[in-house]
């Protein structure tokens, strides 16, 4: 598979995904779950879709927003979209790279520039490539890429002032290899934990340290029981809208165009609602939340991100490659 023409992909991939079987109308519950906290990042997305979903489909589909892992945790949910056990999902991303590794080409540490390098290659020709060759791979839709945020640190030891003072840091980490590698070249102490198992490890010291979209930190109280803050910006990460293949052929083709007409504005609604909130959101942290922050040097941290990455562009196979390099590429368009 090449990353270079994504458009002429994604457009002839899509109309073989979407082609449906004529079909009376019935009236469709499509269950959404996610695994963080109500009132959260994830939230934004959900609800809003719930909203815009019911609204296009003249009240013929009725979405029911579960969240806090009612339906499943973010480990077990795309195994179950696969399955069709589970409708539809919000999934961290790096979450996603053990059922479809060219997903670690987007959580490599430092891999974008910036936000807008970020949006141009999500939004663009490299974005719906991707998509597609996902669905093409594992038969579950990626819908909408939201938000895409940063990782910031926090941890109950030290404050983090220079890539030293993570030696020997007992950090949470996803079960997601990339991840885990770029802790060991900080220096810390990586521990893979699922996410239902990381607020207790936290409170038990078991862990001393993690990282988590900014809103996560304050919807879960880390706050109150953290006392060291750093944006680290060492990740990026976004949390797509996924859908079974199930539920998508359920849909007629009216009901499919507003499924996707809102999945899609749904995902700029959430790109624009918590692109405003996240430098509120520091900024509580570090007033009102108690938490200490501190100036840090990142040259260390970008380094050792440049290991990772040149590691597993050494490492993996030719899609790999091909995605990292068309990724750099748009940082220069």
């Amino acid at each position: 598979m090449q990353f270079a023409n994504f458009r002429s992909i994604a457009a002839s991939l899509t109309v073989l995904a979407f082609t449906a079987q004529a079909a009376v109308a019935e009236n469709i519950v499509i269950n959404l779950g996610y695994a963080a906290a109500e009132g959260g990042s994830y939230s934004v997305l959900a609800d809003k879709f719930e909203e815009l979903a019911e609204e296009y489909s003249g009240g013929t589909i009725d979405v029911k927003v579960r969240c806090c892992g009612q339906l499943l945790g973010e480990d077990e949910a795309f195994k179950a979209m696969q399955l069709g056990t589970v409708d539809m999902h919000i999934i961290t991303g790096n979450n996603i790279s053990p059922h479809f590794p060219l997903m670690d080409a987007f959580v490599l540490p430092y891999i974008f520039e910036d936000k807008e390098h970020a949006y141009r290659v999500l939004e663009g020709e490299v974005g719906a490539g991707f998509s597609e060759a996902l669905r093409e791979a594992t038969g579950v839709h990626l819908l909408a890429y939201g938000f895409v945020g940063d990782r910031d640190f926090y941890n109950s030891r030290n404050p983090i002032t220079k890539v030293e003072d993570m030696a020997g840091l007992k950090v949470r980490v996803p079960r997601n290899q990339v991840m885990i590698d770029t802790f060991n070249e900080f220096g810390a102490a990586p521990i893979p934990l699922p996410w239902a198992d990381t607020p207790t490890a936290l409170q038990t010291g078991t862990v001393e340290g993690a990282d988590n979209g900014t809103s996560f930190i304050k919807s879960q109280k880390f706050y109150e029981i953290m006392p060291y803050f750093t944006v680290l910006e060492h990740f990026t990460y976004f949390s797509p809208l996924f859908a079974s293949p199930r539920i998508m052929s359920r849909l007629d083709d009216a009901q499919r165009e507003a499924v996707l007409r809102a999945a899609r504005e749904a995902g700029i609604h959430h790109k624009d609602e918590m692109t405003r909130q996240i430098d509120d959101i520091r900024a509580f942290l570090t007033g009102e939340g108690g938490m200490k922050t501190a100036d840090f040097d990142r040259s260390g941290f970008i380094a050792a991100g440049q290991r990772v990455q040149d590691k597993y562009a050494a490492e993996k196979g030719e899609d790999f490659v091909a995605l990292v390099a068309a990724i750099r590429a748009a940082a220069n368009n």
